[in-house]
């Protein structure tokens, strides 16, 4: 089993804090440099409402973080990608 990287750290209750601190451009969301964003724990419930959404396949992946973190889909799908692939790491961490 590997280790995860310092960015992603599990939580007690099964979510998943996310670090950005070390990426030389922080993201942002709504203007405010984010340091860290919580993912929780996704429901079999969470994964049927993604998939039943309408859209393109990136656009049910951007819903789905957004729900999972408590952002806007909009403020999802402006990451930059460095940010944006950890995000698509701390899911992984759920489905394997």
């Amino acid at each position: 089993m590997s280790e995860n990287p310092k960015w992603l750290v599990e939580g007690d209750d099964g979510s998943i804090t996310i670090k950005f601190d070390d990426l030389k451009s922080a993201p942002e969301i709504d203007g405010t440099k984010v340091k860290v964003l919580t993912m929780r724990e996704p429901t079999a419930q969470d994964q049927v409402t993604a998939d039943k959404s309408a859209g393109h396949a990136g656009d049910k992946e951007i819903s789905l973080f957004a729900n999972l973190t408590e952002q806007s889909p909009e403020a999802i799908g402006a990451l930059k990608i460095r940010a944006y692939s950890r995000l698509q790491a701390a899911y992984e961490l759920f489905t394997s």
